[in-house]
């Protein structure tokens, strides 16, 4: 199989459904939580859900960039276009994300901040380089998906000597993420979130490879199964975990073997590891602050760390009290579970990040209609 369409291929897709159903024992349940917001758009896109027997059932994670991160790190960016002057260059996604005192770095534009859409992080380093009179500043988010080609832009302009360029790095870590979802108190308590694996990010683990993931099979006793976003790939890592449960396994697989290996990308790694460092902690949006989470830029590109350069303070900043999509982001609830869901909060008028971005799980269930998944997650 090497054509997408291949992997879309509805009666493979049945098949395998059959001997989920066949092999998913009848006596238990299973729980799997699909860390990556690309799985859970694949899920709702496709109806994969539907394809499950009801003792199987699937969990979002908080696998999704623009969900995890916290309000205070959006105002962050604003008060820099606001109050500095600089012209921010920013993903779509995080347009929309609500921020505080109403705003959004939509409505900051149109009081007069320059914030720029851009689809790569280049865009931004052409920019600063086509203005040198003009401070452009990289608002950096995402997993280790986005974080090398973020790591390259440094370099290129610490090689230029840009002097007008520099990044607010948010940049965090999925491993610690996984760790978090499995010491949460909700994953000990009694009727908690029970959870039996996890079908393991697909462009995450390209970068990193499979081996981080092993110290959740050797500690925790949860297999991780590695998956692509086609449905085919979805429904054969899942069949992979309901057949780990049932032999009582706790391993490391790789379903999507078309892309990701055991040691992953050396030279993306290598970049990573020369233009950051680990943070100390970093606040994430539903799982708190996490230790050694998050990657700031390394002191020998600090000359282009921009909450060096214009010395930017963090402050925390709750979300909205009825907004449910930490507990989400947690797999504690699930979206029907949110009183403001398909009400006042739509992909139109979003009251929290998990219906702002493509990868949110609230953006999936009401894109995709799948507002007949029964509430909650268990």
């Amino acid at each position: 199989m090497k054509y997408v369409d291949e992997f879309r291929d509805g009666e493979l897709a049945r098949g395998l459904a059959a001997a989920i159903a066949r092999e998913a024992s009848p006596a238990r349940r299973y729980a799997f939580m699909e860390f990556c917001g690309g799985h859970t758009h694949a899920i709702s896109r496709y109806g994969l859900a539907d394809l499950l027997p009801p003792q199987v059932r699937m969990i979002h994670g908080p696998g999704c960039p623009v969900c995890v991160l916290p309000i205070g790190r959006i105002d962050q960016a604003i008060r820099l276009a606001l109050d500095e002057g600089v012209t921010l260059c920013t993903y779509a996604d995080t347009l929309r994300v609500p921020a505080s005192a109403g705003l959004t770095m939509l409505r900051a534009r149109a009081r007069g901040a320059d914030i720029r859409m851009v689809y790569s992080a280049a865009e931004a380093l052409d920019l600063a380089r086509r203005e040198p009179g003009r401070q452009v500043v990289f608002f950096a988010i995402g997993f280790e998906t986005t974080t090398p080609p973020t790591a390259l832009l440094i370099r290129q302009a610490a090689a230029l000597g840009l002097a007008n360029f520099s990044v607010l790095c948010c940049h965090v870590l999925t491993p610690p993420a996984i760790a978090a979802i499995l010491d949460a108190p909700e994953a000990r308590a009694p009727g908690g979130v029970a959870l039996d694996g996890f079908i393991g990010p697909a462009h995450v683990s390209t970068v990193i490879g499979s081996r981080p993931y092993a110290r959740f099979a050797a500690e925790y006793r949860k297999p991780v199964v590695i998956a692509g976003f086609e449905p085919l790939d979805v429904m054969q890592a899942i069949l992979m975990l309901v057949r780990q449960v049932n032999d009582g396994r706790a391993e490391v697989e790789n379903e999507f073997t078309r892309a990701v290996t055991d040691d992953g990308n050396l030279k993306a790694q290598a970049l990573m590891a020369d233009v950051f460092a680990l943070r100390e902690s970093f606040e994430w949006r539903g799982l708190g602050v996490l230790p050694r989470s998050a990657l700031r830029i390394h002191e020998r590109y600090a000359a282009f760390d921009a909450e060096a350069r214009f010395g930017l303070v963090y402050a925390p900043v709750a979300d909205h009290k009825a907004c449910e999509c930490g507990p989400i982001l947690r797999g504690v609830k699930a979206p029907l579970d949110c009183k403001l869901f398909g009400t006042v909060c739509t992909p139109d008028t979003p009251m929290g990040a998990c219906m702002v971005s493509s990868e949110g799980a609230c953006a999936a269930h009401y894109t995709y209609g799948r507002v007949r998944d029964p509430a909650g997650p268990h």
